[in-house]
């Protein structure tokens, strides 16, 4: 699970873009250039399956859904984050 989550360079993206409060499909696209709507569909899918985001679909017109973010899935970031800091610091012992 680590593996594709962290191979996959947008689903970190769209993490970010999590904790930044922005928690809809097409201003996560607007958000980032490159990011188009079938990878991140792709993205976004793969997450909730691991449990990591919830999609939230709500009853209107027009159709409106959000992501947010598990209580696993804070958890799954926070290691995340921790192997990112551990990067930054061997980057700086070389």
């Amino acid at each position: 699970m680590l593996e594709k989550i962290y191979g996959c360079k947008w689903s970190l993206t769209v993490f970010q873009l999590l904790s930044e409060g922005i928690n809809r499909p097409g201003e996560m696209v607007r958000s980032v250039d490159g990011l188009t709507t079938k990878v991140l569909n792709t993205c976004l899918r793969r997450n909730q399956e691991f449990g990591i985001l919830e999609r939230i679909s709500y009853n209107e017109v027009p159709p409106r859904v959000e992501y947010k973010v598990t209580p696993f899935g804070a958890k799954f970031m926070r290691i995340l984050d921790e192997i990112e800091n551990l990067q930054s610091e061997l980057d700086k012992e070389n």
